[in-house]
């Protein structure tokens, strides 16, 4: 053990004893008890449980900083743990805030509220306490589902199961089969995950296991569905994500970083891209009256961002769309490079998305998009980039696009 018992054991004031309360964590953990673990690092027997339990705060104290964080382990859980209990308990008596407790545990102030409200010990005149160890012998103890399945308690409903699993019906189709034929008894009325589960859950015995021959994917044991860390890759071409781009492009004080996205028409058969730079909010429209394919959607934006001076081709955000599948050549073509927003992150192209929103007013949802000219489309796009922004001051993107311009040139 590197940790040596001072030789000075006289009172040391204010000081935090930092080490010694590590230490003294680490024996407990060990096994120790608590006096012996105290009789070790040289402090009392009631320092230890204090620095266990938590310390009482005076009312009109303010809260303590944190003097042992808790640091959320690799692939933590998204219940909650024993120590985070602990660590939820001493800050409370400390009067740390839910909102400064769920900061420190990296954890949502909801949380934190819920688990309060729903382990908290109450007591007379309306007090209440929290304390970990119950609270997390309650939460153990409600997590078991006691409820016998419902397929196994039912003879008549597994008997109907059985009978639609053997004419290689699926389970919604058997679900929505129940709800037709037993619409007034809810006991014989269940969801396809049930189903599911009885076929591939083992140990459960309610359906034979051989009848998942009769699922159309003919799997013996199911598919876990991917998570989005194990996405296959979206593009043949390795994307560069938005947490790469430059930090020029995030404060929007430098111009040429550009966000861009496709607003779809009717059934899905038309389609016009955008473009929106995020310093000024400049507008600039594609035109693709023949589709939207990858090589459709590289050329429009080739030929429109040649048009741009030098300054203003520094970088483009997209979503993950299959358009820009030749994104690889874009760049190779433009030295432009592109940055990929994760995937469902709409808000990391803000700028982009009120623009599609802004374009909608001229271009209606369930529209055909492609019977507009391309003179049509520069028409748009000069009356939106003469409109005034609130977010510029008021001022027009056409005429801080030009001011930008000149201060740089």
């Amino acid at each position: 053990m590197d940790f040596k018992i001072r030789e000075i054991r006289t009172a040391q004031g204010p000081k935090k004893l930092l080490r010694e309360r590590e230490t003294y964590f680490r024996l407990m953990q060990q096994g120790f008890s608590n006096e012996h673990a105290c009789q070790i690092v040289g402090i009392n027997a009631k320092t230890g449980r204090r620095w266990r339990n938590g310390r009482r705060a005076d009312r009109k104290q303010k809260a303590a900083p944190p003097v042992r964080p808790v640091v959320p382990p690799s692939g933590a859980s998204r219940y909650l743990r024993e120590d985070e209990r602990i660590y939820i308990a001493d800050r409370l008596r400390e009067k740390a805030s839910i909102r400064a407790i769920a900061a420190e545990l990296g954890r949502s102030p909801s949380t934190v509220s819920r688990e309060i409200r729903r382990n908290r010990t109450n007591g007379t005149r309306g007090l209440w306490h929290y304390r970990p160890y119950a609270a997390q012998a309650r939460a153990d103890a409600r997590r078991p589902r006691p409820k016998p399945g419902k397929i196994s308690q039912n003879p008549e409903l597994r008997g109907f199961l059985q009978a639609c699993l053997d004419r290689r019906w699926s389970p919604q189709q058997i679900c929505q089969a129940l709800r037709a034929t037993f619409p007034d008894r809810p006991e014989m009325h269940v969801v396809h995950e049930t189903v599911y589960q009885a076929l591939y859950v083992q140990g459960r015995g309610e359906l034979r296991r051989e009848v998942a021959r009769a699922l159309c994917s003919g799997r013996t044991r199911r598919k876990p569905q991917r998570q989005a860390n194990c996405r296959q890759p979206r593009f043949k071409d390795p994307m560069a994500m938005i947490s790469d781009r430059p930090a020029e492009a995030e404060d929007r004080a430098v111009p040429g970083h550009w966000e861009g996205d496709l607003i779809i028409g009717k059934d899905s058969g038309s389609a016009i891209g955008t473009l929106v730079e995020r310093s000024t909010r400049y507008v600039m429209l594609l035109h693709l009256p023949n589709g939207r394919s990858t090589e459709l959607v590289r050329d429009a934006l080739v030929d429109t961002v040649k048009t741009l001076p030098a300054h203003l081709k520094r970088s483009l955000t997209w979503d993950q769309g299959s358009e820009m599948g030749r994104h690889r050549e874009f760049t190779l073509a433009t030295d432009i490079p592109v940055y990929f927003c994760d995937p469902a992150s709409p808000w990391q192209r803000g700028s982009n998305e009120n623009t599609n929103g802004l374009l909608r007013q001229y271009f209606p949802k369930g529209t055909d998009l492609s019977v507009h000219s391309r003179e049509h489309l520069d028409a748009v796009a000069a009356e939106l980039n003469g409109r005034p922004r609130r977010t510029l001051d008021w001022a027009t993107p056409a005429a801080r696009l030009r001011e930008l311009t000149a201060s740089l040139s």
